[in-house]
């Protein structure tokens, strides 16, 4: 893994890299960038891209950053300022619901979407977990089935510098305070994501619960979910290996229908 930055439209951003092959633009959570084990699987196929959201980290909010909407236009001044072409689009929870809301707006220079655990549509029957009331150590509680790694997430976030945490949480707040974690529109427009899209969740997250797969879902023709057992909302790190073979997968099947449709 490499870090880098790259700028659009007047606004830099903190970038990790690794791998070659074809992208897979991978858009993190909440909790701030990381390589995680996930990415290190893909990586071995793949160019994983890892931008750090702007506002995230050690940078300053921008101005023109007020909601989830504002961040998907800002990545799609980025792919096209990195000139990324048939791009495996990834996002994990406020990632999954950014890669949502750039999708709905253009897919030209996408090949799949992935959506791991994401927020952005809400059930009516099981709220979403209140992250901006929780401290660090509820937060990381309520991300993992495995505890274990609730332990490990909680020494990680003591190591972390607090202003990189504290700076983390205001950006969160940001984009997902009001109203918590959805856009109320959003369903509206999913019909409108033309490309193929598959779901993974943790049949126990408590962030994003898995009663939100179905609304998510029912808009986008062709839209698949995997369900994972015994996993909860943090499923990149809780289960790296299942989802790297499941997006493998995805990734894969997408790519042997298009060679499939080339003319003789």
């Amino acid at each position: 893994m490499q870090e880098t930055t790259a700028e659009a439209n007047g606004t830099k951003l903190r970038i990790l890299e690794g791998g070659e092959g074809a992208p897979v633009l991978f858009l993190h959570g909440a909790g701030g960038v990381a390589w995680y084990p996930l990415l290190e699987l893909l990586a071995q196929k793949h160019r994983v891209i890892v931008p750090e959201h702007p506002g995230f980290g050690r940078s300053q909010i921008p101005e023109w950053m007020m909601t989830v909407g504002d961040l998907a236009f800002f990545y799609l001044d980025l792919l096209k300022v990195l000139d990324l072409q048939d791009v495996h689009l990834v996002g994990h929870s406020l990632g999954g619901w950014t890669a949502a809301e750039i999708a709905i707006r253009d897919t030209a220079r996408l090949k799949t979407v992935s959506l791991l655990a994401p927020a952005g549509v809400a059930s009516p029957e099981v709220p979403f977990g209140d992250i901006f009331l929780w401290s660090p150590e509820e937060h990381a509680r309520h991300s993992f089935f495995d505890k274990k790694l609730v332990e490990a997430r909680l020494k990680y976030l003591a190591a972390l510098d607090i202003d990189v945490t504290l700076q983390n949480r205001a950006a969160s707040a940001r984009l997902a305070w009001n109203p918590r974690l959805r856009n109320p529109q959003l369903p509206y427009w999913l019909h409108r994501i033309d490309k193929p899209t598959l779901f993974v969740w943790g049949k126990e997250d408590e962030i994003c619960p898995l009663a939100c797969a179905a609304p998510f879902m029912k808009p986008i023709e062709g839209a698949t979910l995997e369900v994972l057992s015994e996993t909860g909302h943090g499923i990149h790190s809780e289960r790296p290996e299942k989802v790297a073979a499941l997006l493998e997968t995805h990734f894969a099947r997408i790519s042997e229908t298009s060679r499939a449709s080339l003319p003789p």
